[in-house]
């Protein structure tokens, strides 16, 4: 026999005697608590109540990799706390964990958060190198763009949010102009309401966390393209963080008659479960060679100048990197929580999917090797770090 109960629901324990109360009400903040029961006694659930001779009685906490621990009250919010930072630019070694970084103070029109999950980008590991210092926050820095996590504290201006709030976001409006000191990877960072939205109710924080910069990174760039329904896109580098979002947005939000997208062999079968129309082996393949022509080609990889080959008159080429070659263009993405509160639902519905690669997530520990794959340029996806302590 099992019972389920829910966050509001009390537990009280009985012995066998009659009038006799174990221990008092406990109220539980977990979403999901599983009792089992090894026999039959009387046991039942009355008015959000359940009642069990203690005897025969063993409690079991559901385990979710979708639950975060409960949410310091702002009473307990510490000091400090255990975060990964670097005082001087350079390689992966340059990385080290510390714990006794300051908690940042929350601003009035900014949240804290508990992370509960952050994700890697191309652009931590280029700002830890330093390649946009002279516009970078001072050191040490504490890494880190993308988020997910609970709210435990709430600027004064703040009218959205209250604390409690499952979120994410990428926590930096620009990502090169002034980026936060203290970023994701550590246990807690303070971010400005209006780059949050509410976690997609149908995926955990790990998946989540794995979303923000990649999703507005992909959207934005299809905006600034002028991608519309029924028109065809190339997307270079389709199994990468960017590039599995971008396949899923042209398809299922801006309506696209066709897409086609480039990885190696082995991805080749993500790139259709994505909704590719055509998955091309650029091992194999020459994607310049083929006859076809794109609407707008989407390079995640720094190949413009094979790109520009194969977009149609009056098309478009976004480029993220590398060599731009007119009709490319380059864009530096900006943080918006209204994009994500926008895709939400087609992320509820199960037609955007995160994609994490299965290397992961990698455990706090572990960030210098999540930076190191990372770094190889092999990722699936994107990487993430799941748990935060």
């Amino acid at each position: 026999m099992e019972a389920l109960l829910s966050s509001t629901t009390t537990l009280q324990l009985r012995t066998k005697k009659p009038n006799s109360l174990l221990s008092k009400e406990t109220h539980f903040n977990s979403s999901l608590f599983r009792f089992k029961i090894n026999k039959k006694p009387n046991c039942g659930i009355q008015k959000g109540t359940f009642f069990c001779p203690i005897s025969p009685l063993r409690i079991i906490m559901a385990s979710s990799s979708s639950q975060a621990a409960a949410a310091p009250s702002i009473s307990s919010i510490p000091s400090s706390m255990k975060g990964w930072v670097y005082d001087e630019y350079g390689g992966v070694d340059v990385l080290k964990i510390d714990d006794n970084v300051t908690v940042p103070e929350v601003k009035d029109d900014q949240v804290l958060i508990k992370v509960a999950a952050a994700a890697l980008n191309p652009v931590d590991f280029k700002r830890r190198l330093g390649k946009f210092k002279a516009t970078d926050s001072p050191l040490p820095t504490v890494p880190g763009y993308d988020v997910a996590g609970v709210v435990v504290k709430v600027g004064s201006q703040v009218k959205g949010l209250k604390e409690g709030d499952e979120v994410y976001g990428n926590i930096n409006e620009k990502a090169l102009e002034g980026p936060k000191q203290f970023g994701s990877l550590a246990e807690y960072t303070a971010v400005e309401e209006k780059l949050l939205a509410l976690k997609p109710k149908n995926i955990d924080f790990a998946q989540a966390a794995g979303l923000p910069l990649a999703i507005e990174t992909a959207y934005e760039g299809l905006e600034r393209a002028g991608f519309s329904s029924g028109q065809s896109v190339l997307v270079l580098g389709g199994a990468g963080g960017v590039g599995s979002l971008v396949i899923q947005l042209a398809k299922h939000v801006f309506g696209a008659s066709k897409v086609a997208a480039t990885a190696s062999t082995g991805k080749l079968d993500l790139l259709k479960s994505l909704g590719a129309d055509l998955a091309i082996d650029y091992t194999k393949q020459n994607f310049e060679d083929l006859p076809d022509k794109y609407d707008v080609v989407y390079d995640a990889v720094g190949q413009g100048e094979k790109a520009v080959k194969v977009v149609k008159e009056g098309g478009s080429v976004v480029v993220l990197t590398g060599a731009v070659t007119p009709p490319g263009f380059r864009f530096v993405v900006t943080s918006n929580g209204e994009v994500l509160k926008k895709l939400n639902p087609f992320i509820e519905s199960g037609k955007i999917k995160p994609v994490v690669d299965p290397k992961g997530p990698f455990p706090f520990s572990q960030l210098v090797e999540a930076f190191s794959y990372l770094e190889t340029n092999r990722a699936s996806g994107k990487v993430v770090i799941h748990p935060i302590p």
